[in-house]
Formats: C-alpha cells, sequence, structure tokens
C-alpha cells in the first residue's frame, strides 16, 4: 500500500489565535515564556517527543529552521508531550534537549494540558502563527517541510533559497509503502520498513540480527535503515538493565521498478 506525504490534512486556518502558555509551564533553554509577548514576530509551535522517530525525523528541520531563522525574528517554541514512560523524566527530556543540540525554547507539556489547547492529534504536528498571533499554516505528522518554510519565509519578508529536502521520503508527492506497525517491546518476527527503531530506556547490550550494540541513552534508537522499503525478519533482545518499550517501523520509498 502506498502513501503519500500530500495526503495529510491541512484544516482551515484563519481565524485561530494562538493558545496562551500554561501559567506554571516548566521550560528548558528559556525563562518563562508568554505567548502574547511574541507578538509581532511569528511563532513556531511544534509539538514532538524525544522517544518518537517521527518528531526526530521533524526535528532536523526544526533545528533548522532555528539556525536559519531565528534571527530574522522567528520564535520557535518545541512542546514537549510524552508518549512513553522515558518521556516522562524531566532529566532524560534534559539530556535528549543538550544530546540533540536543540537550541529553541522547550515547553514540557507533561499532562498535555497545552496539546489539549490545539486539540492536538499526535506526534510531530506544528502550527505556524503570523506576527498577529494568528494561525497561519498547520501540518500533522512528517513532511510539509518546503511548505512550512516557504511560509516562514513569507512571514518573514525573506526570499531566499529553502534548506531543500533532507530526504528524498520528506517530499509531499513522495510514495512511501506503509510500515509495519509499531510493536510493544522487543518484537521479534516479520516486518516491512525503511527504518526500525527502539524506543528504550537504561543502559546495556541490544542485539539485532546477531549484531550486538551498546546503548546508553534513553530515547528512540535507529537500528536499521534500509535504502527503501525492505521486507524483513528482525530478531530482537536486550541486556535486562535495558528496558525496551517499543519496536518503531518507519515508512521507506517505494522501490523503482526497473
Amino acid at each position: 500500500m502506498l502513501a503519500s506525504a500530500a495526503e495529510l490534512m491541512r484544516p482551515p486556518t484563519d481565524t485561530i489565535v494562538a493558545p496562551s502558555f500554561p501559567k506554571d509551564a516548566d521550560w528548558i533553554n528559556v525563562a518563562t515564556l508568554k505567548i502574547e509577548q511574541q507578538a509581532p514576530r511569528p511563532v513556531l509551535i511544534d509539538f514532538w517527543d524525544f522517544c518518537r522517530p517521527s518528531s526526530l525525523h521533524a526535528l532536523r528541520y526544526i533545528e533548522e529552521w532555528q539556525r536559519r531563522y531565528e534571527p530574522a525574528g522567528l520564535r520557535i517554541v518545541s512542546v514537549h508531550a510524552p508518549g512513553f514512560p522515558p518521556s516522562h523524566d524531566r532529566d532524560l527530556i534534559e539530556a535528549a534537549v543538550e544530546r540533540l543540540g536543540i537550541e529553541q525554547a522547550v515547553l514540557l507539556d507533561p499532562e498535555f494540558e497545552y496539546w489539549r489547547a490545539f486539540n492536538n492529534p499526535g506526534w510531530p504536528a506544528r502550527y505556524l502563527f503570523g506576527p498577529d498571533l494568528m494561525l497561519t499554516e498547520v501540518h500533522y505528522g512528517e513532511g510539509g517541510y518546503e511548505e512550512t518554510e516557504a511560509a516562514i519565509q513569507e512571514l518573514l519578508g525573506i526570499d531566499e533559497a529553502l534548506t531543500g529536502l533532507l530526504d528524498p521520503a520528506d517530499a509531499m508527492d513522495a510514495e512511501l509503502v506503509v510500515p509495519t506497525g509499531d510493536q510493544p517491546g522487543a518484537y521479534c518476527g516479520p516486518y516491512g520498513a525503511g527504518q526500525v527503531w527502539v524506543v528504550s530506556e537504561g543502559s546495556g547490550v541490544l542485539t539485532v540480527n546477531g549484531e550486538e550494540s551498546q546503548i546508553d541513552v534513553a530515547g528512540a534508537q535507529l537500528v536499521i535503515e534500509h535504502g527503501q522499503h525492505s521486507e524483513g525478519v528482525l530478531e530482537l533482545s536486550a541486556a535486562p538493565s535495558l528496558t525496551v518499550h517499543a519496536t518503531c517501523f518507519s515508512a521507506g520509498l517505494a522501490a523503482v521498478s526497473a
């Protein structure tokens, strides 16, 4: 089955004002922010979780936009909402922010308070607000990066080359094969995907199809990467000191017929 990133839903966005940040929210990288004080600058709200591969895919673009457009006036707020047990631990979140080189403001949303203010459907999701704090663009899931960056440039009055796609699979018209669904724990069995990830916590040896590797950080770990969608059989096992919460499969490009 093929899936196109262009099929992701884009709801009407012309009458929605940016919700206020939770009053008692905890922040990383900045002191407490107020959404009302961000005007007249554009604001990009990004919902993510360091334990979700899809969030890490999108984070590559978020970080590049932070580097390129923060000096021109863009404010990016990455809202961390937990989807796995390690995602609830502030120390692990802070360690992930440092490890991933995240420089933008990070709002911690452990009780999904800000998530509910958006009626947000999942990870990742991004909401771009104009200088008047009115919503100008929404994107759910991966993809749509060039469209969002073009909208950022328009709001900032910038006309220059876009970052471009960091992976051909990120194109809006990319033909992706729907992967095997995420599985709880250390999954063993057949699968189809472009990438295989594990969500782990603790420290210890992870064995993937007979190959051992030492895992010392919590979060999503890329363990197999194919050049395109591939079928295979997975054998995973983890040392007792390493907890695997889930095995996740990312979509890959459909194979090109000869």
